[in-house]
């Protein structure tokens, strides 16, 4: 049975027999891009706070956005917003936070790439700036999903999360309470 971590979540996401199966969702890929800690506390089912206002207008933008064409697809590991035209579409309040939303939607498709053999283009929106980028699953970006996919294990099987580091969107994160008080 193999210990490479891309190897261990594409056998898991095949359904095949895996001793230590091991899963990355969208979230966690987010996540690894934004705050290690972050991605530490998720992996471990630590509630965010719901009631934090950057929460708060994040699911706003979720529930009201496309809603006309909003699918909620769960395919395995991932979950998709939409598909729009047959292009695979992440939904995101702001663009304030551009790389980790961007691999989040590249891990996407290389998740439909790997394990569904379906190619697709994708498309970062962000509604409330009436803006849309295309994202496409190029080498480098394969790479990167890849790197990202070992050090999102890395970080899920220590024991205790990474140390806190300052960023200057702390105080706006759901989980700042498990940091900084």
């Amino acid at each position: 049975m193999t210990t490479d971590p891309v190897d261990r979540l594409l056998a898991t996401a095949r359904g095949e027999p895996v001793d230590d199966p091991f899963r990355v969702t969208g979230v966690m890929m987010q996540y690894y891009f934004v705050c290690k800690r972050e991605l530490w506390f998720e992996s471990r089912d630590l509630e965010i706070d719901r009631e934090n206002a950057t929460v708060v207008r994040g699911t706003r933008v979720d529930e009201t956005a496309y809603s006309d064409k909003r699918e909620n697809l769960h395919l395995g590991m991932i979950s998709l917003d939409l598909l729009d035209d047959g292009r695979v579409v992440e939904v995101k309040p702001s663009s304030a936070l551009t790389e980790p939303a961007e691999m989040q939607l590249s891990y996407y498709l290389w998740y439909l790439d790997r394990v569904a053999d379906i190619h697709r283009e994708g498309v970062l929106a962000h509604p409330r700036e009436r803006r849309r980028e295309s994202v496409e699953l190029t080498d480098e970006r394969i790479d990167k999903v890849e790197s990202a996919i070992c050090g999102i294990h890395s970080i899920v099987t220590q024991p205790s999360p990474p140390p806190a580091e300052e960023k200057p969107f702390c105080d706006s994160c759901a989980y700042h309470d498990f940091c900084w008080c």
